[in-house]
Protein backbone atom coordinates (compact mmCIF):
# COMPACT_ATOMS: atom_id res chain seq x y z
CA UNK A 1 0.00 0.00 0.00
CA UNK A 2 3.28 2.17 0.72
CA UNK A 3 4.51 1.41 -2.28
CA UNK A 4 1.52 2.12 -4.30
CA UNK A 5 0.80 5.79 -2.74
CA UNK A 6 4.91 6.79 -3.38
CA UNK A 7 4.22 5.78 -7.06
CA UNK A 8 1.45 7.83 -7.43
CA UNK A 9 2.69 10.35 -5.52
CA UNK A 10 5.64 10.30 -8.07
CA UNK A 11 3.40 10.48 -10.79
CA UNK A 12 1.24 13.41 -9.84
CA UNK A 13 4.36 15.50 -9.13
CA UNK A 14 5.79 14.49 -13.00
CA UNK A 15 2.25 15.23 -14.62
CA UNK A 16 2.42 18.56 -12.15
CA UNK A 17 5.98 19.14 -13.16
CA UNK A 18 5.52 18.63 -17.28
CA UNK A 19 2.42 20.50 -17.37
CA UNK A 20 4.41 23.58 -15.56
CA UNK A 21 7.19 23.18 -17.99
CA UNK A 22 4.91 23.05 -20.99
CA UNK A 23 2.41 25.96 -19.94
CA UNK A 24 3.01 29.81 -19.94
CA UNK A 25 1.14 31.79 -17.35
CA UNK A 26 0.08 34.68 -18.59
CA UNK A 27 -2.02 37.94 -17.69
CA UNK A 28 -5.08 36.86 -19.64
CA UNK A 29 -4.46 32.69 -18.01
CA UNK A 30 -2.65 30.07 -18.64
CA UNK A 31 -1.41 29.69 -22.26
CA UNK A 32 0.10 26.28 -23.67
CA UNK A 33 4.35 27.20 -24.33
CA UNK A 34 4.17 27.09 -27.82
CA UNK A 35 1.18 29.32 -28.34
CA UNK A 36 2.68 31.65 -25.90
CA UNK A 37 5.94 31.51 -27.82
CA UNK A 38 3.82 31.93 -31.13
CA UNK A 39 5.00 36.01 -32.30
CA UNK A 40 1.89 36.09 -34.52
CA UNK A 41 -1.54 37.15 -33.18
CA UNK A 42 -4.51 34.58 -32.52
CA UNK A 43 -7.68 34.55 -34.36
CA UNK A 44 -9.50 36.66 -32.32
CA UNK A 45 -6.56 39.26 -32.10
CA UNK A 46 -6.45 39.19 -35.73
CA UNK A 47 -9.83 40.33 -35.92
CA UNK A 48 -9.74 42.57 -33.32
CA UNK A 49 -6.81 44.45 -34.67
CA UNK A 50 -8.06 44.62 -38.20
CA UNK A 51 -10.75 46.31 -37.03
CA UNK A 52 -9.12 48.94 -34.67
CA UNK A 53 -6.53 49.70 -37.53
CA UNK A 54 -9.11 50.00 -40.53
CA UNK A 55 -10.61 52.52 -37.86
CA UNK A 56 -7.48 54.54 -37.85
CA UNK A 57 -6.66 54.30 -41.33
CA UNK A 58 -9.94 55.78 -41.79
CA UNK A 59 -9.32 58.91 -39.06
CA UNK A 60 -6.00 59.37 -40.97
CA UNK A 61 -7.93 59.90 -44.28
CA UNK A 62 -10.29 61.99 -42.41
CA UNK A 63 -7.74 64.30 -41.17
CA UNK A 64 -5.62 64.14 -44.26
CA UNK A 65 -8.41 65.39 -46.68
CA UNK A 66 -9.90 68.10 -44.14
CA UNK A 67 -8.09 70.46 -45.59
CA UNK A 68 -9.01 69.86 -49.33
CA UNK A 69 -12.43 69.62 -48.80
CA UNK A 70 -12.27 73.10 -46.59
CA UNK A 71 -9.75 74.83 -49.25
CA UNK A 72 -12.67 77.21 -50.49
CA UNK A 73 -13.48 78.06 -47.43
CA UNK A 74 -9.95 79.06 -46.03
CA UNK A 75 -9.14 80.65 -48.76
CA UNK A 76 -12.03 83.05 -48.77
CA UNK A 77 -11.69 83.78 -45.08
CA UNK A 78 -8.03 84.37 -45.64
CA UNK A 79 -7.62 85.67 -49.18
CA UNK A 80 -5.78 83.06 -51.12
CA UNK A 81 -5.61 82.61 -54.45
CA UNK A 82 -5.22 79.14 -56.40
CA UNK A 83 -1.23 79.62 -56.01
CA UNK A 84 -1.08 79.98 -51.75
CA UNK A 85 -3.81 77.13 -52.03
CA UNK A 86 -2.05 75.02 -53.73
CA UNK A 87 1.22 76.11 -51.46
CA UNK A 88 -0.54 74.84 -48.76
CA UNK A 89 -2.39 71.56 -49.83
CA UNK A 90 1.31 70.57 -51.46
CA UNK A 91 3.07 71.03 -48.34
CA UNK A 92 1.55 68.17 -46.23
CA UNK A 93 3.34 65.70 -49.18
CA UNK A 94 6.66 66.81 -48.94
CA UNK A 95 6.58 66.05 -45.41
CA UNK A 96 5.08 62.78 -45.99
CA UNK A 97 7.54 61.55 -47.68
CA UNK A 98 10.32 62.56 -45.11
CA UNK A 99 9.21 59.93 -42.39
CA UNK A 100 8.67 56.99 -43.88
CA UNK A 101 12.15 55.21 -43.97
CA UNK A 102 11.97 56.48 -40.34
CA UNK A 103 9.07 55.46 -39.56
CA UNK A 104 9.11 51.82 -40.64
CA UNK A 105 12.82 51.75 -38.97
CA UNK A 106 11.11 52.70 -35.78
CA UNK A 107 8.49 50.25 -35.96
CA UNK A 108 10.82 47.19 -36.78
CA UNK A 109 12.51 47.79 -33.47
CA UNK A 110 9.95 48.86 -31.09
CA UNK A 111 6.80 47.63 -32.71
CA UNK A 112 4.20 49.43 -35.28
CA UNK A 113 1.24 49.59 -33.18
CA UNK A 114 3.16 51.95 -30.93
CA UNK A 115 4.68 53.94 -34.04
CA UNK A 116 0.57 54.45 -34.71
CA UNK A 117 -0.06 55.38 -31.75
CA UNK A 118 2.22 58.21 -31.06
CA UNK A 119 1.61 59.29 -34.57
CA UNK A 120 -2.23 59.76 -34.12
CA UNK A 121 -1.84 61.36 -30.85
CA UNK A 122 0.32 63.90 -32.91
CA UNK A 123 -1.35 64.63 -35.89
CA UNK A 124 -4.66 64.58 -34.85
CA UNK A 125 -3.73 67.27 -31.92
CA UNK A 126 -2.30 68.86 -34.86
CA UNK A 127 -5.11 69.33 -36.63
CA UNK A 128 -7.81 70.31 -33.99
CA UNK A 129 -5.27 72.88 -33.33
CA UNK A 130 -4.90 74.03 -36.75
CA UNK A 131 -7.73 76.61 -36.74
CA UNK A 132 -6.34 78.26 -33.88
CA UNK A 133 -2.89 78.27 -35.21
CA UNK A 134 -4.49 80.39 -38.50
CA UNK A 135 -6.51 83.19 -36.70
CA UNK A 136 -4.32 83.67 -34.18
CA UNK A 137 -0.66 83.92 -36.79
CA UNK A 138 -0.18 87.32 -38.34
CA UNK A 139 0.76 85.18 -41.57
CA UNK A 140 -2.17 82.31 -41.71
CA UNK A 141 -0.51 81.30 -44.89
CA UNK A 142 2.71 80.19 -43.39
CA UNK A 143 1.50 78.99 -40.06
CA UNK A 144 -1.10 76.79 -42.01
CA UNK A 145 1.61 75.68 -44.48
CA UNK A 146 3.84 74.68 -41.76
CA UNK A 147 1.45 72.84 -39.83
CA UNK A 148 0.49 70.94 -43.05
CA UNK A 149 3.81 70.16 -43.41
CA UNK A 150 4.19 68.90 -39.83
CA UNK A 151 1.42 66.31 -40.00
CA UNK A 152 3.05 65.07 -43.06
CA UNK A 153 5.96 64.04 -41.37
CA UNK A 154 3.75 62.66 -38.41
CA UNK A 155 1.06 60.82 -41.08
CA UNK A 156 3.91 59.43 -43.21
CA UNK A 157 5.52 56.74 -40.34
CA UNK A 158 1.35 55.18 -40.76
CA UNK A 159 1.45 52.70 -43.61
CA UNK A 160 5.36 51.98 -42.95
CA UNK A 161 4.25 50.89 -39.43
CA UNK A 162 1.10 48.72 -40.74
CA UNK A 163 3.77 46.89 -43.15
CA UNK A 164 6.21 46.50 -40.08
CA UNK A 165 3.57 45.15 -37.69
CA UNK A 166 1.59 42.90 -40.34
CA UNK A 167 5.04 41.27 -41.44
CA UNK A 168 5.77 40.24 -37.53
CA UNK A 169 2.13 39.77 -35.91
CA UNK A 170 0.40 38.57 -39.21
CA UNK A 171 0.53 34.67 -40.95
CA UNK A 172 1.76 34.90 -44.58
CA UNK A 173 -1.43 33.47 -45.82
CA UNK A 174 -3.41 35.65 -43.91
CA UNK A 175 -2.07 39.18 -44.82
CA UNK A 176 -3.68 39.94 -48.03
CA UNK A 177 -6.96 40.27 -46.69
CA UNK A 178 -6.13 41.81 -43.99
CA UNK A 179 -3.56 44.06 -45.74
CA UNK A 180 -6.38 45.16 -48.04
CA UNK A 181 -9.16 45.33 -45.70
CA UNK A 182 -7.24 48.24 -43.54
CA UNK A 183 -6.84 49.67 -46.91
CA UNK A 184 -9.87 50.44 -47.58
CA UNK A 185 -9.78 53.14 -44.48
CA UNK A 186 -8.49 55.34 -46.88
CA UNK A 187 -11.45 55.08 -49.21
CA UNK A 188 -14.06 55.26 -46.25
CA UNK A 189 -12.47 58.03 -44.40
CA UNK A 190 -12.33 60.04 -47.95
CA UNK A 191 -16.18 59.49 -48.10
CA UNK A 192 -16.68 59.75 -44.79
CA UNK A 193 -15.09 63.38 -44.55
CA UNK A 194 -16.53 64.82 -47.85
CA UNK A 195 -20.05 64.20 -46.56
CA UNK A 196 -19.79 65.17 -43.06
CA UNK A 197 -17.58 67.65 -43.79
CA UNK A 198 -20.01 69.16 -46.10
CA UNK A 199 -22.88 69.45 -43.16
CA UNK A 200 -20.42 70.26 -40.53
CA UNK A 201 -19.43 73.43 -42.78
CA UNK A 202 -22.98 73.88 -43.67
CA UNK A 203 -23.92 73.66 -39.11
CA UNK A 204 -21.25 76.19 -38.38
CA UNK A 205 -17.77 76.64 -40.17
CA UNK A 206 -15.24 74.76 -41.68
CA UNK A 207 -13.27 74.86 -37.75
CA UNK A 208 -15.24 72.38 -36.58
CA UNK A 209 -14.39 69.69 -39.47
CA UNK A 210 -10.71 70.33 -38.23
CA UNK A 211 -11.98 70.23 -34.46
CA UNK A 212 -14.07 67.23 -34.77
CA UNK A 213 -11.81 64.94 -37.11
CA UNK A 214 -8.76 65.71 -34.96
CA UNK A 215 -10.27 65.03 -31.58
CA UNK A 216 -11.66 61.60 -32.96
CA UNK A 217 -8.26 60.71 -33.64
CA UNK A 218 -6.81 61.54 -30.49
CA UNK A 219 -9.59 59.48 -28.59
CA UNK A 220 -8.93 56.49 -30.79
CA UNK A 221 -5.12 56.72 -30.05
CA UNK A 222 -6.23 57.29 -26.74
CA UNK A 223 -8.36 53.95 -26.63
CA UNK A 224 -5.75 51.92 -27.85
CA UNK A 225 -3.29 52.80 -25.69
CA UNK A 226 -6.15 51.89 -22.54
CA UNK A 227 -7.37 48.95 -23.68
CA UNK A 228 -4.81 47.33 -26.31
CA UNK A 229 -1.33 48.40 -24.87
CA UNK A 230 -2.34 48.52 -21.54
CA UNK A 231 1.20 50.48 -20.39
CA UNK A 232 3.57 52.81 -21.42
CA UNK A 233 3.75 53.22 -24.96
CA UNK A 234 7.54 53.44 -24.63
CA UNK A 235 9.69 52.52 -21.48
CA UNK A 236 13.10 51.80 -20.84
CA UNK A 237 12.50 48.30 -21.59
CA UNK A 238 11.51 48.87 -24.65
CA UNK A 239 14.16 51.49 -25.52
CA UNK A 240 16.54 48.99 -24.57
CA UNK A 241 15.24 45.71 -26.78
CA UNK A 242 15.12 48.32 -29.46
CA UNK A 243 18.75 49.18 -29.13
CA UNK A 244 19.53 45.88 -28.82
CA UNK A 245 17.58 45.18 -32.03
CA UNK A 246 19.49 47.90 -33.89
CA UNK A 247 22.84 46.72 -32.75
CA UNK A 248 22.75 42.91 -33.92
CA UNK A 249 20.20 43.30 -36.48
CA UNK A 250 21.00 45.87 -38.49
CA UNK A 251 19.22 46.22 -42.18
CA UNK A 252 21.40 44.64 -45.11
CA UNK A 253 19.86 47.52 -47.69
CA UNK A 254 23.27 45.99 -49.61
CA UNK A 255 22.16 43.03 -49.76
CA UNK A 256 18.33 43.86 -50.40
CA UNK A 257 19.38 46.11 -53.06
CA UNK A 258 21.06 43.60 -54.95
CA UNK A 259 17.76 41.39 -55.71
CA UNK A 260 16.21 41.83 -58.54
CA UNK A 261 12.74 40.92 -56.56
CA UNK A 262 13.65 43.88 -54.38
CA UNK A 263 13.70 46.68 -57.25
CA UNK A 264 10.64 45.24 -58.90
CA UNK A 265 8.22 45.76 -56.33
CA UNK A 266 9.84 48.83 -55.86
CA UNK A 267 8.88 50.21 -59.50
CA UNK A 268 5.94 48.82 -59.70
CA UNK A 269 4.76 50.47 -56.39
CA UNK A 270 6.36 53.81 -58.15
CA UNK A 271 4.08 53.02 -60.91
CA UNK A 272 0.55 52.06 -59.13
CA UNK A 273 1.95 55.19 -57.39
CA UNK A 274 2.11 57.69 -60.06
CA UNK A 275 -1.30 56.58 -61.95
CA UNK A 276 -3.25 56.31 -58.80
CA UNK A 277 -2.22 59.75 -57.14
CA UNK A 278 -2.69 61.27 -61.08
CA UNK A 279 -5.90 60.10 -60.95
CA UNK A 280 -7.16 60.88 -57.84
CA UNK A 281 -5.89 64.59 -59.00
CA UNK A 282 -7.46 65.25 -61.78
CA UNK A 283 -10.58 62.91 -62.05
CA UNK A 284 -12.65 65.77 -60.80
CA UNK A 285 -11.46 68.30 -63.06
CA UNK A 286 -12.16 65.67 -66.36
CA UNK A 287 -15.78 65.37 -65.27
CA UNK A 288 -16.27 68.81 -65.11
CA UNK A 289 -14.42 69.71 -68.25
CA UNK A 290 -15.98 66.54 -70.60
CA UNK A 291 -19.65 66.33 -68.84
CA UNK A 292 -20.27 69.81 -66.85
CA UNK A 293 -23.79 69.34 -66.45
CA UNK A 294 -23.00 66.07 -64.13
CA UNK A 295 -23.64 66.19 -60.61
CA UNK A 296 -20.23 66.30 -58.29
CA UNK A 297 -21.24 64.03 -55.97
CA UNK A 298 -21.47 61.36 -58.41
CA UNK A 299 -18.29 61.34 -59.82
CA UNK A 300 -16.98 61.94 -56.24
CA UNK A 301 -18.72 59.33 -54.39
CA UNK A 302 -19.00 56.39 -57.08
CA UNK A 303 -16.17 55.11 -57.45
CA UNK A 304 -14.84 54.99 -54.07
CA UNK A 305 -18.02 52.90 -53.33
CA UNK A 306 -16.88 50.62 -55.89
CA UNK A 307 -12.79 50.26 -54.22
CA UNK A 308 -14.66 49.31 -51.04
CA UNK A 309 -15.23 45.97 -51.61
CA UNK A 310 -12.94 45.37 -54.87
CA UNK A 311 -10.56 45.92 -52.20
CA UNK A 312 -11.78 43.46 -50.00
CA UNK A 313 -12.65 41.23 -52.36
CA UNK A 314 -9.08 41.05 -53.75
CA UNK A 315 -7.65 40.33 -50.22
CA UNK A 316 -10.13 37.04 -50.02
CA UNK A 317 -9.18 35.99 -53.20
CA UNK A 318 -5.57 36.36 -52.63
CA UNK A 319 -5.43 34.30 -49.41
CA UNK A 320 -7.98 31.80 -50.46
CA UNK A 321 -5.65 30.83 -53.34
CA UNK A 322 -2.75 30.94 -50.72
CA UNK A 323 -4.39 28.12 -48.74
CA UNK A 324 -5.49 25.83 -51.99
CA UNK A 325 -1.99 25.71 -52.55
CA UNK A 326 -0.30 27.79 -55.14
CA UNK A 327 2.83 30.09 -54.83
CA UNK A 328 2.48 32.94 -53.40
CA UNK A 329 4.43 34.46 -56.00
CA UNK A 330 1.58 33.03 -58.32
CA UNK A 331 -1.06 35.09 -56.44
CA UNK A 332 0.98 37.90 -55.64
CA UNK A 333 1.43 38.57 -59.65
CA UNK A 334 -2.28 37.95 -60.26
CA UNK A 335 -3.17 40.28 -58.46
CA UNK A 336 -1.25 43.07 -59.31
CA UNK A 337 -2.18 41.89 -63.23
CA UNK A 338 -5.43 43.10 -62.32
CA UNK A 339 -4.36 46.39 -60.35
CA UNK A 340 -2.14 47.16 -63.26
CA UNK A 341 -3.13 45.94 -66.39
CA UNK A 342 -7.26 45.32 -66.21
CA UNK A 343 -7.29 49.05 -64.97
CA UNK A 344 -5.20 50.25 -67.95
CA UNK A 345 -7.35 48.74 -69.85
CA UNK A 346 -10.46 50.49 -68.43
CA UNK A 347 -7.97 54.03 -68.29
CA UNK A 348 -7.49 53.37 -71.88
CA UNK A 349 -11.50 52.95 -72.65
CA UNK A 350 -11.76 57.08 -70.99
CA UNK A 351 -10.28 57.88 -73.72
CA UNK A 352 -13.01 57.54 -76.56
CA UNK A 353 -15.95 58.10 -73.92
CA UNK A 354 -18.76 60.55 -75.04
CA UNK A 355 -21.33 59.57 -72.51
CA UNK A 356 -21.58 60.47 -68.56
CA UNK A 357 -22.75 57.12 -67.78
CA UNK A 358 -19.91 54.97 -69.71
CA UNK A 359 -17.49 57.62 -68.22
CA UNK A 360 -18.10 56.51 -64.72
CA UNK A 361 -18.42 52.86 -65.35
CA UNK A 362 -15.02 53.13 -67.08
CA UNK A 363 -13.36 55.22 -63.98
CA UNK A 364 -15.05 52.71 -60.81
CA UNK A 365 -13.59 49.76 -63.04
CA UNK A 366 -10.74 51.53 -62.83
CA UNK A 367 -10.24 52.26 -59.08
CA UNK A 368 -11.56 49.01 -58.02
CA UNK A 369 -9.21 47.44 -59.72
CA UNK A 370 -6.50 49.76 -58.76
CA UNK A 371 -7.41 48.16 -55.12
CA UNK A 372 -6.11 44.42 -55.82
CA UNK A 373 -2.30 46.55 -55.60
CA UNK A 374 -3.08 46.40 -51.76
CA UNK A 375 -3.14 42.20 -52.30
CA UNK A 376 0.09 42.31 -54.82
CA UNK A 377 3.10 44.74 -54.24
CA UNK A 378 2.01 46.00 -50.50
CA UNK A 379 2.27 42.56 -49.18
CA UNK A 380 4.74 41.50 -51.77
CA UNK A 381 7.34 43.46 -49.70
CA UNK A 382 6.35 41.83 -46.14
CA UNK A 383 7.28 38.14 -48.02
CA UNK A 384 10.29 39.82 -49.39
CA UNK A 385 12.00 41.08 -45.96
CA UNK A 386 10.08 40.32 -43.04
CA UNK A 387 12.50 41.16 -40.58
CA UNK A 388 12.68 44.54 -42.14
CA UNK A 389 9.18 45.08 -44.29
CA UNK A 390 8.43 48.83 -42.50
CA UNK A 391 11.76 50.01 -43.46
CA UNK A 392 12.06 48.70 -47.30
CA UNK A 393 8.27 49.76 -47.67
CA UNK A 394 9.57 53.47 -46.01
CA UNK A 395 11.63 53.67 -48.70
CA UNK A 396 9.34 51.98 -51.68
CA UNK A 397 6.62 54.42 -50.43
CA UNK A 398 9.06 57.71 -50.38
CA UNK A 399 9.58 57.00 -54.09
CA UNK A 400 5.95 56.60 -54.48
CA UNK A 401 5.07 59.75 -53.05
CA UNK A 402 7.36 61.37 -54.98
CA UNK A 403 6.96 60.04 -58.53
CA UNK A 404 3.09 60.91 -57.96
CA UNK A 405 3.59 64.67 -57.00
CA UNK A 406 5.90 64.79 -60.66
CA UNK A 407 3.77 62.73 -61.99
CA UNK A 408 0.57 65.17 -61.55
CA UNK A 409 2.57 67.89 -62.06
CA UNK A 410 3.32 66.24 -65.60
CA UNK A 411 -0.07 65.55 -66.31
CA UNK A 412 -1.15 69.08 -65.95
CA UNK A 413 1.49 70.38 -68.21
CA UNK A 414 0.55 67.23 -71.07
CA UNK A 415 -3.24 68.59 -70.71
CA UNK A 416 -1.89 72.55 -71.19
CA UNK A 417 -0.01 71.91 -73.95
CA UNK A 418 -2.17 69.44 -76.03
CA UNK A 419 -5.52 69.72 -74.42
CA UNK A 420 -6.02 66.20 -74.69
CA UNK A 421 -6.99 64.06 -71.76
CA UNK A 422 -6.77 61.02 -74.19
CA UNK A 423 -2.95 61.57 -74.18
CA UNK A 424 -2.71 61.60 -70.23
CA UNK A 425 -4.76 58.49 -70.24
CA UNK A 426 -2.70 56.76 -72.71
CA UNK A 427 0.63 58.13 -70.98
CA UNK A 428 -0.85 56.41 -67.28
CA UNK A 429 -1.67 53.15 -69.18
CA UNK A 430 1.80 52.90 -70.51
CA UNK A 431 3.91 53.86 -67.09
CA UNK A 432 1.53 50.93 -65.57
CA UNK A 433 2.05 48.07 -68.33
CA UNK A 434 6.17 49.15 -68.20
CA UNK A 435 6.11 48.60 -64.32
CA UNK A 436 3.12 45.33 -64.83
CA UNK A 437 6.03 43.57 -67.33
CA UNK A 438 8.84 44.41 -64.65
CA UNK A 439 7.35 43.10 -61.76
CA UNK A 440 5.86 39.70 -63.76
CA UNK A 441 9.29 38.99 -64.53
CA UNK A 442 11.27 39.81 -61.63
CA UNK A 443 9.19 39.73 -58.91
CA UNK A 444 9.41 36.64 -56.04
CA UNK A 445 7.99 35.91 -52.66
CA UNK A 446 10.76 34.16 -50.94
CA UNK A 447 12.97 35.70 -47.94
CA UNK A 448 15.78 38.00 -49.77
CA UNK A 449 17.03 40.05 -46.17
CA UNK A 450 18.43 36.95 -45.23
CA UNK A 451 20.21 33.52 -46.79
CA UNK A 452 17.38 30.75 -46.62
CA UNK A 453 17.68 27.46 -48.20
CA UNK A 454 14.80 26.76 -50.68
CA UNK A 455 12.25 23.87 -48.94
CA UNK A 456 10.43 20.95 -51.46
CA UNK A 457 7.15 21.38 -51.32
CA UNK A 458 4.20 20.37 -53.42
CA UNK A 459 2.61 23.16 -54.83
CA UNK A 460 -0.04 24.14 -57.67
CA UNK A 461 1.51 25.89 -60.62
CA UNK A 462 -0.48 28.44 -63.19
Amino acid sequence: MAILQKHVKNSSSEFVKSTTESTVFTEAGPLPKEEADDPYWSRSETQLWTVVLLLGTCLLYCARVAAPICAVSMASEFQWGKKESGIVLGSFFWGYCFTQVLGGYVSDRVGGEKVIVMAAVGWGSLLALTPMIAHFSSVPLVSVTLSRFLMGLLQGVHFPSLASLFSQKVRQHERAFISSTVGTGSQIGTLLIGGAGSVLMDWYSWELVFYVAGLLAVSWAYCIWKHLLKGPIISLETVGVGLVKSKNARIPWKRLFSKPPVWAVIFAHLCTSSTFYTLLSWLPTFFKDSFPEAKGWVFNVVPWLVAIPSSVLGGYLSDHLISLGFETAVVRKLMQFFAMGASSVFTLLLCGTRTFPLAIAFVSATMGFQTFTHSGVSVNVQDLAPSCAGSLYGVMNTGGALSGVFFVYFSGYVIDTTGSWASVFALMSLVNMVGLVIFLVFAEAERVDIAVSKPKCDSIQI
